[in-house]
């Protein structure tokens, strides 16, 4: 029998759908709300889905994960590496009329050096000057040779938004952003839906669907339910749903292993994490082929730290931990803990509520009590980024640089640095793979580091996700772009 929540969702859903019937509307039921929808701000992987939509990009990736041209349509990268000429197209309008040119590319860019409270500031850091040296070209002058900077431009760090809007809106511009992608933002309901309507104006040719509909189900049954009923043409499907969904000729599964991780940031700045021996004490506890087995139905890899099998700087010979409860207990006894007890915080969800459970099952193998604090989105992203928390349930969507899956993580004062970590020794060597120019040093020199942080295991990686999405058969031309983005502006609604 369906819940009575589950029983009022799919009625609102109902009602919704017969509302626009005469429009092209597609639905996407998601596994948590979207926290914010300024490009500069944001912090929470769901956004990005958003914001891919209601943005463009200086550069975009491919199937392959090469950069393509976007919004510039080609680059020039000086023999130094200390400059960046990006040529830009010509006649983008934003959403409001502005043009997108290359004064609004230096606005945008300085925004997210210069903001408040800005999540880009790190991520480009060593950019020294922006220049606008015509119309369509943009001079960028870095402070010293920064390979990843492509790669950084790919993704929020390299959206665009109306110097206009943003000037006008201020720190509120998230409430109503305006950029330059296929759809525009038309309103949002928090906790409910956020609806776009394709953009007929759009430089690259307008989108096939009219109007694209995003809505929070954390509760996996329910996204389920509305795709079957058609609430929903497209959902983040949980693994435990996808056997069943590939078996029914109504629907396709589309599976896109992704770049990120998912782990759990323990707080190195107060007790009972503030001990490095702690910390290796609950990470010995962690089975990581247990959880990709029960958890993901084998959906998902184990991970021996942040960087996924088959990409750059992935080196075999960092193994996967294997849990070793008398190990575990040995720490603890080091430590001078008994009865270890501390609250892991989490989002709320089907998935989530799963792991967090068998978290708490292997670690009270080592006679840890580990409670569990379920939170929606919102909260769980400002109490991390308050360092309100002993432990948080906390994943990465990743980067097509390893760079994006490593500096801002563990580096001292990193955006993403929920625990707090500092090693002045990992700090340098990031630093130092960030200014090498050869994939194969920089493999090095982040590995070098990561085996230092994996002894003083803030962190623990434990698997790496793969994005599972659940479609009708009426929906046609998603594309499987391991940065784990849909893109929505070819797709085709039956």
């Amino acid at each position: 029998m369906l819940s009575t929540r589950l029983s009022s969702s799919l009625i609102t859903l109902t009602m919704l759908a017969g509302s626009i019937a005469g429009a092209q509307t597609l639905t996407v039921g998601m596994d948590a709300d979207v926290v914010r929808l300024d490009p500069v701000l944001s912090a929470a992987a769901v956004d990005r889905h958003v914001l891919y939509q209601v943005f463009d990009r200086l550069v975009d990736v491919d199937e392959n994960l090469k950069i393509v041209p976007s919004v510039a349509r080609s680059w020039k990268i000086s023999s130094n590496g200390l400059t960046y000429t990006l040529t830009l197209r010509s006649g983008i309008k934003f959403h409001d009329g502005t043009s997108l040119n290359a004064a609004a590319v230096k606005y945008s860019l300085e925004r997210s050096l210069n903001m408040d409270g800005s999540a880009r500031k790190n991520e480009l850091s060593a950019i020294k000057s922006i220049t606008a040296v015509n119309p369509t070209t943009v001079r960028i002058d870095l402070h010293a040779p920064f390979g990843p900077l492509l790669a950084i431009l790919s993704d929020r760090a390299g959206m665009i938004v109306s110097p206009t809007a943003a000037a006008k809106s201020g720190a509120d511009f998230g409430r109503a952003p305006v950029g330059s992608g296929p759809f525009s933002f038309v309103s949002r309901t928090q906790q409910d839906n956020i609806t776009l309507n394709s953009y007929s104006e759009y430089w690259n040719g307008a989108p096939k669907i009219d109007k694209l509909v995003y809505r929070p189900f954390p509760d996996g049954d329910v996204r389920y339910a509305n795709l079957l009923s058609g609430g929903a043409q497209v959902i983040v499907v949980d693994a435990k749903d996808v056997e069943k969904l590939e078996s029914n000729n109504k629907f396709n599964v589309i599976s896109i292993p992704t770049l990120g991780f998912q782990g759990i940031w323990l707080n190195t700045t107060r007790a009972p994490f503030n001990n490095k021996l702690v910390r290796q004490a609950v990470a010995a506890t962690i089975d990581r082929n247990a959880v990709a087995q029960v958890v993901f139905r084998n959906t998902a890899k184990p991970a021996a730290g942040p960087f996924p099998p088959n990409t750059p700087a992935y080196s075999s010979s960092i193994k996967v931990p294997t849990p070793n409860i008398a190990d575990a207990r040995k720490k603890l006894k080091q430590a001078g803990v008994s009865n270890l007890t501390f609250t892991m915080i989490a989002a709320t969800g089907t998935t989530t509520a799963l792991l967090t459970q068998v978290y708490q099952a292997m670690m009270a193998e080592a006679g840890i009590n580990m409670k569990i604090e379920l939170v929606d989105n919102g909260a769980l992203s400002s109490r991390a980024t308050s360092f309100n928390f002993d432990a948080a349930l906390l994943n990465w969507s990743g980067r097509i640089d390893p760079d994006g899956n490593i500096y801002d993580w563990v580096r001292t004062g990193g955006t993403y640095n929920y625990g707090r970590y500092s090693n002045k020794e990992v700090d340098a060597l990031l630093a130092k793979a960030r200014a090498q120019s050869s994939m194969s040093a920089r493999k090095a020199t982040y590995n070098v580091a990561l085996g230092k942080v994996l002894s003083d295991t803030p962190y623990i990686w434990v698997y790496h996700q793969s994005n599972m999405y659940g479609t009708t058969k009426a929906v046609s031309g998603l594309k499987s772009i391991p940065d784990g983005i849909l893109r929505f502006k070819d797709v085709v609604l039956k």
